[in-house]
């Protein structure tokens, strides 16, 4: 078996993230025990072997006094001569091979993923509420902060304090087997070495945390002005930007040097402490050797002991401030990725099948949380196959009637059925797998053209791609483009967000994602707002051959586009106020009429609702 398996690098969880700091490492290092458990027994039996080194050097000091020249090479002192080649040159290595194997090949390639995708997981199942919350840089960068803390942490204890411990109380062994007393004096010694770790750390600890913080804050205010580059340029915004970010870039300053001073004082101490243990223990072991007591090998031994272990000290210590370091960016990272902001499969869901596509919303009632806003008492029965027109000035409750259909949000009231089955009763994936939807903020990610539209279907073949571009008036476009890596057509990037197409261009190749999903259930959310009328008269030939056969819902601002619905609604301050078509609704003369008619180049003038 290959042991860079002994790890799977890609397990999924078992169950959410804990809140608290021990439950949530046992969750993201579940199934990985076994592995670093025998990677810290390596480790352990190479710190052991760290004091029997010393111990053995001490035997070939006291046999070369004794013995002489001569006597030492002599067949009598064979034994003491081969266990030590057999020591240094396979003993040695072994441990010190298997120890660094386990950690390079076993732990460390495969703990990073393993945690990152976890939280990576359950970053993805948050709802949309989640997202809109936070920077999307600042959720990043906590992920990859909180699964490379919790690499270091679990690295170091297991490289670090495992060998430590294990040389530490091999030392003492060694120590007590030359005088009870010398191994006394460095247990008092230790006792002190531990009460200043107690009080120095869970300082760090509390400083590492606000120190992430900042750093996470800094990269969100960066990420956030870089996303929006565009704006801030036409804005000429350079020095505003600047000054956020240097704002964040102060804070994350002031922590550090909050840091620095304790890391400073901390290293002070150390020194001096660790300065003390050879004056310790060297002194004792030859006030011993004066009174006969000690021999020349113990005052070697002793002395090897207490120079590597003051020199381990800083080592140690310092991987311990690392490690509570580390520990502050885990707790940091568990405070925001954490809290269950989700839209939750129910236990028993099951897929959804849509046949028909009929829609019933019944009493649906939605306010994001607060008293008034969202939609209010809407009811709404549409037919198979039907198409339906939503209109209303902004804030209506176009979009959130389309989220929750989606079930991107939970409903605080009502019921959503397709086919007569409730869609709290279905999976989300089933449910979003039947509706295809074209929005006007159209979501591009920075891959090629080829891996956009396939989005939609990634089964896909190329020829059915290049249909539905052509369908989607796309493909000649998409035949001209080239990347800055020179490469071309479909498989040209279009950066992040799609910010190398123009507006026109970023909605036909979703609208030839939405045609390659071909979906029963078609959301068109002002899905030609950005294109010319001559590609907006080609898209919407294209369009009329896409809904055949489909159950459409389409908002729209221009309200030409709507006419040939076989119904409109319009919905005013979250409710439904008007049912019918485009004829019966002109005829009515309410607000749909209203809007008709004070349409200026085919957009509809939404404050003449207010």
């Amino acid at each position: 078996m290959n042991i860079a398996n002994w790890i799977h690098a890609f397990r999924p969880a078992d169950g959410p993230p804990p809140r608290t700091l021990g439950a949530f490492m046992r969750w993201a290092l579940s199934g990985a025990w076994p592995a670093l458990w025998l990677a810290a027994f390596f480790s352990a039996a190479a710190g052991t072997i760290e004091a029997g080194t010393a111990w053995l050097l001490g035997k070939v000091i006291d046999a070369s006094t004794v013995l002489g020249p001569d006597g030492f090479f002599s067949a009598a002192n064979l034994a003491l001569i081969l266990g030590a080649i057999a020591f240094f040159l396979i003993a040695r290595p072994l441990l010190f091979g298997l120890s660094s194997s386990a950690n390079a090949i076993i732990v460390q390639p495969n703990l990073n993923p393993l945690v990152l995708s976890r939280l990576h997981r359950w970053t993805l199942g948050q709802s949309v509420r989640f997202f809109d919350n936070d920077f999307a840089g600042r959720i990043a960068q906590k992920q990859m902060q909180t699964a490379r803390a919790v690499t270091d942490v679990v690295v170091e204890m297991i490289n670090v304090v495992a060998f430590a411990l294990a040389s530490l109380a091999g030392s003492v062994l060694l120590l007590v087997a030359i005088d009870w007393k010398i191994g006394l004096g460095f247990m008092v010694w230790l006792a002190g070495y531990f009460l200043m770790i107690r009080w120095f750390l869970p300082r760090i600890r509390k400083r590492s945390a606000a120190r992430a913080g900042a750093r996470a804050m800094v990269s969100g205010q960066i990420v956030d002005t870089i996303t929006n580059i565009k704006t801030v340029k036409l804005f000429a915004h350079d020095e505003h930007e600047d000054r956020a970010a240097l704002g964040a870039m102060g804070n994350f300053r002031r922590t550090a040097l909050d840091f620095g001073y304790l890391a400073a004082g901390f290293r002070f101490c150390l020194m001096t402490l660790a300065g003390l243990l050879p004056v310790i223990l060297l002194g004792w072991t030859l006030i011993l050797w004066n009174q006969g007591v000690a021999t020349q090998g113990d005052i070697v031994a002793a002395g090897a002991v207490a120079i590597r272990i003051a020199q381990m000290t800083g080592w140690v210590s310092f991987t311990l401030m690392a490690i509570y370091s580390s520990v502050g960016e885990i707790e940091d990272g568990i405070h925001t990725l954490t809290p269950r902001n989700r839209t939750e499969n129910n236990p028993d869901a099951t897929d959804l099948d849509v046949v028909k596509g009929g829609i019933v919303l019944k009493n649906l009632n939605f306010a994001y949380g607060r008293e008034v806003g969202g939609i209010s008492g809407v009811n709404l029965h549409i037919e198979p196959g039907q198409k339906i027109g939503i209109v209303g000035a902004s804030g209506a409750g176009k979009s959130t009637l389309v989220a929750l259909l989606l079930r991107l949000y939970e409903t605080e009231g009502g019921t959503i059925s397709i086919d007569g089955t409730d869609t709290s009763t279905v999976t989300q994936e089933s449910l979003r797998r039947s509706i295809s939807m074209v929005t006007q903020e159209t979501a591009m990610f920075n891959r090629s053209a080829m891996d956009n539209i396939r989005y939609g279907r990634p089964e896909a073949t190329d020829e059915e791609v290049f249909q539905a571009a052509r369908e989607a008036e796309a493909h000649t476009f998409i035949l001209d483009l080239e990347d800055h890596k020179g490469r071309t057509g479909y498989h040209a990037h279009l950066g992040e967000r799609g910010v190398k197409l123009s507006g026109g261009q970023r909605q036909r190749i979703a609208l030839a994602r939405a045609i390659l999903k071909n979906a029963p259930i078609l959301i068109l959310d002002e899905a030609t707002s950005a294109l010319d009328s001559e590609v907006e008269a080609a898209i919407q030939s294209a369009l009329d051959r896409v809904m055949q056969g489909k159950t459409v819902l389409a908002i729209a601002h221009r309200l030409s586009t709507l006419t040939e619905m076989d119904r409109i609604i319009v919905m005013n301050q979250g409710r439904i106020v008007e049912d019918g078509s485009h004829e019966a609704l002109l005829k009515q003369g309410g607000l749909y009429a209203q809007y008709w008619h004070l349409q200026s180049g085919g957009f509809l003038r939404t404050e003449a609702a207010e």
